[in-house]
């Protein structure tokens, strides 16, 4: 939000530098972003003196240019080259000294001292579209006689310069949503007065035109005020009101509309006006209409209402979405004669759902959404009409309608001293208390001792409780001046073991260092994607921004998927990816009005690879990815966990998501999936080679590595020994049989097994393979002997002929 240091001004005496003021601003609550200079006209015609041409005279070499001396208030005259057909001896101009900017729509240039086909030009005698201040460049601007040389041309043309400071409202603090609510805050800061503009000049001293208004919905709006005028005169608004907005960073659109945003930005307040000649049947019902009903808004869209858009219609139509924006057939054109202003309260759920259902933000639905002051209709009204009367611009032709059915009860709040001591960490004064209480204008309704009941303002829609009091509180009496305790009491509370976020980083920079980049993808996917498995559990969004993000995801496949899509349609297609996340499901079995919790989310670890295993080097080999080279990976990663992915159950098996995958478990519950996509799944996704995707139960992992603890093994004394075998077996004797067959047969010996080469084909029997297998012997207490090496290897083979049926080779 944009705040004009002059226009503040108007509401409260400041004395402060802009960037003093900033300060204060930032320690009260309302954070100061930038502090920017603004002029009416760009670069403030900073440069640009009056002169007076003292001659001119053809230039010899050229038949279009003159050559002229100008006087502008120093002792030596100027010579310029000009172009101009107009230019004479004897008339008062804008010069553009050396040194000078030019903005133009095509950009900008500086203007420099130069030679033009001969002769020296130091400056410029400009057109009005040159300096800024119009459009036309048939000639140069010609002033007045008695226009005096010398005089600065910001000073002559009356250029307005200001200082604009950006304010980053949190969204708690509509109230100070407006020049005046920032002064508000400001004065009780500097425990001073600040000044509402005065309306009592409004008046209705004609009853010429009326028009009738229907609530039909109280709920949706449980206030309605507005004016009817007349003689209404659309035109070009007057320089002060221009600058005003355009300092703000508005567009001047004409008088009436810009009213309307003036009284906005000054009071908080929006308001809207409508053409009445197109108020069918003089008449203004507030209600929602038909579910797809048609509607253009003022950007010329069409868009389809929802049943629940309350609008603002006349007795044939809508006319404008409540809150949100104006529809293009009731606004103000150069042909009104006579408009209505509307100054309402709409609930903000209302106005919020209908925003975000047609992706439309204003500044009209930023207010509203967050709460407006349902007090302020009356006032901001009699603004927008004594501002339209003052500029000559339209007559009040009517009294003022206000349809307020349910009066709104300020907010009571119960306030105890002790207890703001003890949330803000200081005694502040119970005088002091008191004058900030006072200066945020909330009203002491009751005091007994040590306790108060406080009336709330209409405007400070977010204080509800004590504690916001106390906030305030400490906000204008300011942080800074709350000392640091000398000392602090604390308690040390045993942590949940083992730490979660410690062990997702400690993943992160392991998944990092193995080529991974991490990835955060939406929780929101588009219905279309999830395959039939998910579709029975899946939960749907009530009110979806889009039909592209209606769904929860139930597998964080499909954002892995769009990610790896993305960076392939930019030529990176060797990828390597990981994503912490939550998959969210829904039991369908359990209704939605059992206390049986029928929604759950569940936290995941997903790994895609696709393309390379490496970067293309004249040293390595551009090897592909592949299902065991994602598993290295897993292994490694569990390995870093205390966790024995081989000791757990496993079956290989395929579906709509896997072409093939293994899937890893125990006690019916799945650890890890990894396998490779379907190349149905990959279309979906235009990707067009393999991705290899695994899928890791987070919440099993936290439980197994609770209870596989690390412990601290000192490194042996003795020498390990390492033996190899070559096993003939069937092809259905899997690595894993091997492993457990020998660990059962050597069970205090034997420290590890590894699969070092497999063979098949030549040679062998049709169904056979070949494994060389290499096992790890190691004795912890003594240096073991050839004897005992040769009877536990001869245990081993024997173990693997009768258990699998193998044949040393």
């Amino acid at each position: 939000m944009n705040i004009s240091y002059n226009w503040l001004k108007n509401y409260i005496d400041i004395t402060e530098s802009p960037e003093e003021l900033a300060a204060i601003l930032t320690q009260i609550g309302l954070e100061t972003g930038s502090i920017e200079d603004f002029s009416s006209v760009k670069g403030g015609l900073k440069g640009f003196v009056i002169g007076e041409v003292l001659t001119c005279i053809k230039h010899p070499n050229a038949d279009k240019l003159s050559l002229t001396t100008v006087n502008i208030g120093e002792a030596e005259a100027l010579n310029i080259v000009c172009g101009a057909p107009n230019v004479a001896a004897g008339q008062k101009v804008v010069v553009a000294t050396v040194g000078t900017i030019i903005y133009s729509d095509q950009g900008s240039f500086e203007i420099k001292r130069a030679k033009i086909r001969g002769e020296e030009s130091v400056g410029m005698i400009c057109a009005e579209d040159e300096m800024g201040i119009g459009t036309s460049h048939a000639g140069i601007m010609v002033l007045p006689k008695d226009t005096v040389p010398g005089t600065p041309a910001s000073e002559y043309f009356k250029i307005e310069n200001d200082i604009v400071m950006e304010v980053d409202l949190t969204p708690n603090r509509i109230d100070a949503a407006s020049h005046i609510g920032v002064a508000r805050d400001i004065a009780a800061y500097k425990n001073i007065t600040y000044r509402f503009p005065d309306v009592s000049s409004f008046k209705v001293s004609k009853n010429t035109y009326k028009i009738d208004v229907e609530v039909a919905n109280q709920d949706a709006c449980p206030r309605y005020s507005g004016i009817c005028m007349d003689n209404v005169k659309v035109a070009e608004s007057p320089e002060w009101l221009k600058n005003r907005l355009k300092a703000i960073g508005l567009n001047p659109i004409n008088n009436i509309v810009d009213i309307t945003n003036f009284v906005l930005h000054e009071t908080g307040h929006p308001l809207h006006a409508f053409d009445g000649d197109k108020i069918a049947g003089n008449k203004i019902i507030v209600k929602p209409v038909t579910e797809n009903t048609a509607f253009v808004t003022l950007d010329g869209i069409e868009r389809k209402l929802k049943s629940k858009d309350l609008m603002i219609c006349n007795n044939e139509v809508p006319m404008c979405i409540a809150g949100v924006f104006g529809g293009i057939d009731a606004g103000i054109s150069d042909s009104t004669n006579k408009i209505f202003i509307e100054s309402a309260y709409f609930n903000p759920t209302w106005v919020r759902k209908t925003a975000k259902t047609h992706g439309i933000s204003t500044d009209s639905s930023f207010r509203f959404e967050r709460g407006a002051d349902i007090n302020m209709t009356l006032y901001a009204a009699k603004r927008a009409a004594t501002l339209i009367e003052m500029i000559g611009a339209g007559e009040i032709a009517s009294g003022i309608i206000d349809i307020y059915p349910q009066i709104a009860d300020n907010k009571k709040v119960k306030f105890n001293y002790s207890r703001c001591k003890r949330l803000i960490g200081k005694e502040i004064p119970k005088n002091e208390i008191d004058r900030i209480i006072d200066a945020l204008e909330i009203k002491i309704i009751e005091r007994n001792e040590d306790d108060l009941l406080l009336e709330i303002p209409s405007y400070r829609v977010d204080v509800y409780r004590e504690a916001d009091v106390v906030e305030d509180i400490l906000r204008i009496y300011g942080y800074n001046n709350v000392e640091v305790p000398e000392k602090i009491s604390i308690s040390i509370n045993n942590s949940e073991r083992p730490d979660r976020e410690k062990l997702v980083n400690i993943v992160s920079d392991l998944l990092a260092s193995l080529g991974y980049n991490e990835i955060m993808c939406n929780s929101l996917i588009n219905a279309n994607l999830f395959t039939s498995e998910d579709e029975k559990n899946i939960v749907k969004l009530h009110n979806p921004l889009s039909n592209d993000l209606s769904v929860m995801r139930p597998s964080p496949i499909y954002g892995g998927l769009e990610s790896i899509a993305y960076n392939i349609n930019r030529k990176t297609s060797d990828i390597k990816f990981f994503e912490f996340g939550r998959t969210y499901h829904a039991n369908q079995d359990i209704p939605e009005i059992s206390d049986i919790k029928r929604y759950y989310e569940s936290k995941f670890l997903g790994i895609w690879i696709s393309g390379k295993r490496n970067t293309l080097n004249w040293n390595l080999k551009d090897n592909p990815t592949d299902f065991f080279f994602l598993k290295s990976h897993i292994n490694v990663l569990f390995s870093k966990l205390n966790i024995n992915i081989e000791s757990l159950d496993s079956e290989v098996y395929s579906d709509s998501k896997f072409a093939y995958a293994q899937k890893f478990g125990s006690n019916n519950s799945v650890l890890c999936t990894a396998g490779l996509l379907s190349s149905e799944l990959a279309k979906k996704f235009d990707i067009p080679q393999d991705v290899f995707y695994a899928e890791i139960n987070w919440d099993l992992v936290i439980k197994l590595v609770r209870e596989n603890e690390i412990k601290y093994v000192p490194v042996s004394k003795f020498p390990k020994v390492k033996r190899d075998l070559a096993l003939l077996i069937d092809k259905s004797v899997t690595y894993k049989q091997l492993t457990e067959i020998a660990f059962n047969t050597e069970k205090s010996l034997l420290t590890g097994v590894n699969l070092f080469d497999v063979y098949e084909g030549k040679n062998l029997e049709p169904g056979k393979v070949s494994y060389a297998l290499s096992f790890i012997l190691e004795d912890k207490e003594k240096t073991m002997t050839d004897k005992q090496i040769e009877k536990t290897m001869e245990k081993l083979v024997k173990a693997f002929e009768n258990q699998a049926g193998a044949k040393i080779r």
